[in-house]
This record gives structure tokens, C-alpha cells and sequence, in this order.
């Protein structure tokens, strides 16, 4: 792998980090970062009450390259990773019956030198 490539892998983990630690600050339950299955990848799950949320966290050198970083193909596969988890097994997929559960879609942007922006519902599918 390339440095620069290495570098960037480095920036989205330290992304990640600190949107996870964003978002116990506001109250919310991290329940798994980095979740793969057949399916897809969510970067976090996490519970606020009755509601499980997908977060996709994107990292730029400005917000206004967020903006547009998460495209409907990516979406689906989010939604589907979701599908998957839900449909598993799992501590995860177990937290509340699936009749009382709320399923969100969130991003979270990071940009150097600014406070995280939190894009709750950014989607619906």
C-alpha cells in the first residue's frame, strides 16, 4: 500500500474515533464500529433509546466535500449491511423486538480544525 494511501486509511480511523466519542458525548450507545457482514459495512451502529443508527462517517478537508461523498449505491449497501445485522442472530440484532424498533441513517462529517457535523436521518430508503 502506498503512503499516501496509508495515510488516508489513517485519517478515516481517526475519524471514525472521534465521531464515535462525538456521539457518546451526545448520548448514544456504540454498539459496534467498523460492522462487516456479507452485506456491507456500517462504520457505527449505535442506540439512542428505541432508535438503532447506521452512521457513515466521512472525512474531507472541508464539509463541502462531504456534501456529496455518500451516493445512493452507498446507501443501499448500508441499508443492506443493516438488513443483514437485523436479520442475524446477534447481540446486536437482539437489543428490541423488530415491530418497536426505529432504524435511522446518519452521517457524521469531519473536516481538520472544526467541530463534527451531525446529519441526523440523512436518508430514507
Amino acid at each position: 500500500m502506498s503512503e499516501k494511501r496509508q495515510q488516508a486509511y489513517r485519517y478515516g480511523l481517526s475519524a471514525e474515533r472521534l465521531a464515535g466519542w462525538y456521539l457518546r458525548g451526545k448520548g448514544y450507545r456504540i454498539l459496534a464500529e467498523r460492522y462487516r457482514n456479507a452485506l456491507g459495512e456500517i462504520d457505527i451502529v449505535a442506540l439512542r433509546g428505541k432508535t438503532l443508527v447506521a452512521v457513515e462517517v466521512k472525512a474531507r478537508k472541508n464539509f463541502e466535500a462531504c456534501h456529496e461523498a455518500v451516493p445512493p449505491l452507498k446507501q443501499q449497501k448500508i441499508a443492506r449491511a443493516m438488513e443483514g445485522l437485523l436479520a442475524g442472530q446477534g447481540k446486536i440484532a437482539g437489543l428490541a423486538p423488530r415491530a418497536e424498533r426505529n432504524i435511522r441513517f446518519d452521517v457524521i462529517w469531519i473536516a481538520p480544525w472544526r467541530w463534527p457535523r451531525h446529519i441526523r436521518d440523512a436518508w430514507r430508503l
